[in-house]
């Protein structure tokens, strides 16, 4: 089976130019740099005239909430959301029920991908007080690495105590991932604002809770501990300016953002409530402000969306008692593309943050880059296509979106994974499963 794409404009590995892909087996078998050129031979060709091709997103940073939490979200539903939004990668973390905190439970995690996902996967394994005697046994090439809550977990998922971490990052023989705030510094100023403001503070004041300082201390103290120790370091959902400055001066220590602290600052809480409340929280505009420039600065280094879906009801309530998290892969993308047209950052740059180095950063093999011989991952979006986000557009379980209402000018017109055409202008073919990630 060989499959075509002409009149593209390709973006990969910072050019962009005129040309088309075949695909063959599952693979990109030829990249033509030519407007006009296509293969006399095939079996289904696409023309992409006026739309943009990009390497399959991989989204290093997803809570897909199977198993135990099905009523939210499950592989299959994310997995054909993600489809949708160009998405064709996806690492799992670890706290759902059971926490994957076990081999077993990391076993089943797999088990479970191979029978229901739509796209590419992986997990994180989750670190707890006691399973660092668990680490040798990982597999690297199975594995992007470890996940650290070194605040906002519950259960033996909360890694606060020193000698504990000093294990974990003395230890790992994988890439740690870590969720840094100070849980100590946090309840300090929850209890304070409820001593104001009563059981169930607003929302507004969840950037006062969940605080800069908060932040601040928790990854000053991983990056100290990655740097005495070697750790390789990847810090998730980096919110603040003053962390920014943590990054870029060791190439062992990298930063991620995403999509809800790029779009969304704190007054947007008097509009969209708690629709927008997350861990770490959305703080002011110059924070917001600062990690756009660091999209282009080397200070951030990927692009996820920390996909959390919940219901609605889950959401009732102000800064303790709703859910935080939101849904946010099927529209990662192409928010993403309309930074682009405001300016931010370039195209180039939308794939290197969101393709590229996730590619890099977990050493993953054969994918993230258009390149001949590699697994056929790839999505064509087509700019200056006015639609709005609504209830019916939403793909995720949970059926709603901080974004309902906003309207986008790009659109995922067709997303191909492992070859396989998965998604094509609204319609998704489920006869196909993604395959495991092979790393290092």
């Amino acid at each position: 089976m060989k499959t075509t794409i002409y009149g593209a404009t390709i973006v990969n590995e910072g050019r962009t130019f005129k040309g088309g892909i075949s695909i063959e087996n599952g693979r990109i078998a030829e990249i033509l740099e030519d407007t006009k050129a296509m293969p006399g031979h095939h079996d289904t060709a696409i023309d992409a005239t006026g739309c943009f091709l990009l390497p399959g997103v991989i989204d290093e940073h997803v809570h897909f909430r199977e198993p135990g939490l099905t009523s939210k979200a499950d592989m299959e539903s994310e997995s054909r959301a993600a489809a949708a939004g160009g998405v064709t990668t996806f690492f799992d973390m670890p706290n759902t029920l059971p926490q994957t905190v076990t081999l077993e439970a990391l076993e089943e995690k797999f088990k479970l991908a191979a029978q229901k996902s739509h796209i590419n996967y992986s997990f994180f394994f989750g670190a707890t007080h006691e399973n660092t005697a668990l680490f040798r046994h990982l597999d690297h090439h199975r594995l992007p690495g470890i996940k650290l809550f070194m605040g906002s977990s519950t259960g033996n998922m909360l890694v606060e105590k020193s000698e504990h971490l000093h294990q974990i990052f003395r230890d790992a023989n994988l890439p740690i991932m870590t969720h840094c705030e100070d849980t100590g510094l946090i309840n300090r100023n929850a209890a304070i604002f409820q001593q104001q403001y009563g059981e169930d503070p607003d929302v507004v004041h969840h950037p006062m809770i969940r605080s800069e300082e908060a932040c601040l201390r928790s990854t000053q103290q991983a990056v100290a501990l990655a740097r005495q120790y070697g750790t390789r370091l990847h810090v998730a959902h980096v919110t603040t300016e003053k962390e920014l400055q943590l990054f870029g001066e060791h190439p062992h220590i990298t930063a991620e953002a995403v999509i809800a602290h790029l779009l969304f600052t704190d007054c947007d809480y008097l509009t969209l409530g708690t629709r927008i409340k997350c861990n770490p929280a959305v703080k002011q505009a110059t924070d917001r402000n600062a990690l756009l420039h660091a999209l282009n600065n080397g200070k951030i280094s990927a692009v996820a969306t920390d996909h959390a879906p919940h219901l609605l009801a889950d959401k009732q309530g102000g800064c303790i008692k709703a859910a935080s998290g939101m849904p946010m892969i099927q529209f990662s993308l192409v928010a993403m593309l309309g930074l682009v047209d405001q300016g931010f950052l370039t195209i180039e740059r939308v794939a290197e943050l969101m393709c590229h180095q996730p590619a890099r950063i977990f050493e993953v093999r054969e994918r993230g880059f258009l390149r001949k011989g590699y697994h056929a991952d790839l999505t064509i979006v087509r700019p200056g296509c006015a639609w709005q986000v609504t209830d019916d557009s939403i793909l995720s379980r949970c059926k709603w979106s901080p974004l309902e209402g906003r309207t986008l000018n790009w659109k995922v017109e067709h997303t191909f994974c492992n070859g396989h055409h998965i998604y094509s202008n609204g319609i998704f073919d489920d006869r196909h499963l993604g395959q495991e990630v092979i790393f290092r």
